[in-house]
């Protein structure tokens, strides 16, 4: 893996300090383990907040959107932690993968906002290049979170690494391929031009080319809302009669259950690429059989953590990643649920006051 170069300071130090103790807003997810990813090797850490912050300082936050239960769960990991450490938080979403000029606006209303920090979800990392640039000149960091952005102007990111995802969702599929079946995959890896899509999409492939029985016929770019990912499905299904395997998001694997069942296609098995609510419902049912996670709700709560430690100038690690799993019947009864979803009965809290 390559270095993290270009970013703010850091220091390398053991980074199980300033241990917390839970109080309100702050259930007890800590130490969690995941990868310090700064240099060129990879470093398994025991991850633990800071208790308090210095002063409530001002974090904006931009997302892609709220469409599903994956970016509701790094919300709530977001307001939580910033509940628990006291600093203000505004969240604002683009509403979806194709309003990035809204994201762009977003993110120049944060700057002229004065906001101390910006954490991003990027809607695509080479349209926010400009803006993120634009304010390291003010001397506001910029963070990282969820999807995969590695530029020198950012201050540091909290995301899993895309290969690892991709591979362990590929694996899950490999593993579900009985001995002499051919397994023909259509993909479904996202929106074209987010980047994590296609790099996902080109790490699964070199993954299953492993064995010569698995088949990609073709992979379908979207928007990851659930009504073009139904419309996607429903095409594949007329395109491809011999698609018995789809390998995609969340969103393409909800949009494919009512789509198989509609068709009568109960052969094609379903591998989705990260978590929502939905997927572990579907799961549950035997309706997918596997999905892979990156601890969105531990994302949330460490990007807010690492921004007020480059705030205050303290110890922080410019690339943190959660360790990807795999989630199937056999791990979902050991898995802490609380680490990747939000709960059943939180509503998206935008605005945090101090």
């Amino acid at each position: 893996m390559k270095k993290f170069c270009g970013l703010l300071l850091a220091v390398a130090l053991p980074f199980a300090i300033n241990v917390a103790p839970a109080s309100a807003g702050d259930t007890k997810w800590y130490p969690f383990k995941m990868n310090d990813a700064s240099a060129d090797t990879l470093k398994v850490i025991d991850y633990s907040p800071l208790e308090k912050a210095e002063k409530a300082h001002k974090i904006c936050v931009l997302f892609p959107h709220m469409k599903d239960s994956f970016w509701v769960a790094v919300a709530y990991g977001i307001t939580e932690q910033s509940k628990a450490l006291g600093v203000n938080m505004n969240l604002y979403e683009a509403g979806g993968y194709d309003n990035l000029p809204k994201q762009l606006s977003q993110f120049d209303d944060c700057i002229a906002s004065g906001a101390d920090a910006i954490v991003i979800g990027a809607i695509s990392t080479v349209g926010v290049a400009k803006q993120v640039l634009a304010a390291k000149a003010k001397g506001i960091p910029v963070i990282a979170v969820t999807n995969s952005f590695i530029s020198p102007d950012l201050a540091a990111g909290v995301f899993v690494d895309l290969k690892s995802m991709a591979s362990a969702s590929a694996n899950a599929l490999l593993a579900n391929v009985k001995s002499g079946e051919t397994a023909n995959v259509v993909t479904f890896p996202g929106p074209a031009g987010s980047g994590w899509a296609e790099t996902m999409n080109k790490d699964f492939e070199t993954v299953v080319a492993k064995n010569p029985n698995v088949k990609t016929l073709s992979s379908k770019f979207g928007d990851t809302g659930v009504a073009v990912q139904l419309q996607l499905v429903q095409d594949a299904l007329q395109a491809y009669p011999s698609m018995n395997y789809i390998w995609g998001t969340a969103p393409t694997a909800e949009a494919a259950i009512g789509a198989l069942a509609e068709a009568g296609r109960s052969d094609v098995k379903v591998i989705s690429t990260y978590e929502n609510q939905a997927m572990l419902d579907a799961l549950k049912r035997g309706d997918i059989v596997a999905f892979t996670t990156q601890y969105p709700v531990i994302e949330g709560r460490v990007a807010i953590d690492e921004t007020v430690r480059i705030l205050e100038k303290k110890p922080f690690i410019r690339l943190v990643q959660p360790i990807a799993g795999v989630i199937d019947k056999a791990t979902m009864g050991k898995m802490d649920m609380s680490t990747v979803l939000a709960p059943a009965s939180w509503s998206p809290v935008y605005s945090v006051k101090q």
